[in-house]
């Protein structure tokens, strides 16, 4: 199964701007891979929590809709809420 997620870059980063976001409903991430700059993201978090329940989401290829590129890319690594049933953060790998 592939997966679209729309996305848009974001140029405040830091712990304030992260909390904005998420009691936005938005979940902020990272896309980062060797050679490559950095992209910091902002992903909607209905998306990700409903698609983030299906086991192949951690294994397979992800295209993420950038500002209207299409990047290819894989879940490195995903943060939840200790108790709520939040995504907190996301750090993707260039596929």
């Amino acid at each position: 199964m592939s997966y679209t997620i729309t996305a848009t870059t974001r140029t405040e980063i830091g712990k304030g701007s992260s909390r904005r976001l998420r009691h936005a409903g938005k979940v902020p991430a990272v896309i980062y891979g060797p050679g490559k700059e950095a992209i910091s993201i902002t992903l909607e978090h209905k998306d990700i929590i409903n698609i983030q329940v299906n086991d192949d989401f951690y294994n397979t290829d992800l295209t993420l809709v950038v500002d209207g590129k299409e990047i290819k890319v894989r879940v490195q690594d995903i943060q939840r809420h200790v108790f709520k049933p939040m995504v907190e953060h996301l750090d993707f790998k260039f596929a």
